[in-house]
């Protein structure tokens, strides 16, 4: 994929093949907001290791679950590096979004995939990765079947916010991509959805 500003990318979906280049982003930043590894949304380890350091034993639950296709992304190659991605999965794979009850109440069924999350390297922000991760991972959803996909972008209102606030993505963003709003969730996100057909 090219970007607005002339730059040529490859997706690839997150998996063991591509691992080590996720793990390498991560790495270079920290594991992400802290430490996260991007696991935020994913049910909770049941059975967590304490005899390792917190990042660490993050970084193999992230692993684990990559390992064994509970995670999915949509990650954004320059070569063989990884500048950003975009994290989707089933309901089931990201339980614990925040404002549960409230976007539940508003469901008329369950989406078959979320969209929780995007990163970019502080290298190659503001230059239309997240977009591309964006696409990537609808069409790896195409690929995969398709099927109903909800998002919960940060709603700017149009006003320019911190990157720190747009993990999430923005509105216009998944707006941009076909994406409907559906309602405000919180104080300042949104419910989106769109369907996917299938490849």
């Amino acid at each position: 994929m090219t970007t607005a500003t002339g730059t040529a990318y490859e997706v690839r979906a997150l998996g063991p093949d591509t691992w080590d280049a996720f793990a390498a982003l991560a790495e270079r930043h920290n594991g992400v907001w802290g430490g996260c590894w991007c696991l935020a949304f994913h049910p909770r380890d049941p059975a967590p290791d304490q005899a390792l350091e917190p990042m660490e034993r993050a970084r193999c639950r992230k692993r684990q679950l990559v390992l064994t296709g509970r995670a999915h992304a949509a990650l954004v190659m320059d070569g063989d590096v990884a500048v950003g991605w975009c994290q989707y999965g089933s309901p089931e794979e990201l339980p614990r979004i925040t404002h549960r009850s409230q976007v539940e109440a508003l469901q008329e069924r369950p989406p078959d995939y979320r969209i929780t999350c995007f990163f970019v390297d502080r290298h190659h922000r503001r230059g239309g990765v997240a977009v591309t991760a964006l696409r990537g991972a609808l069409d790896l959803i195409a690929r995969a079947g398709g099927g109903l996909v909800e998002a919960y972008p940060y709603d700017t209102a149009g006003e320019r916010a911190s990157s720190s606030f747009l993990w999430s993505g923005t509105r216009a963003m998944f707006e941009q991509a076909g994406f409907a709003y559906v309602a405000p969730k919180g104080k300042r996100h949104c419910i989106v959805r769109r369907t996917v057909a299938p490849a």
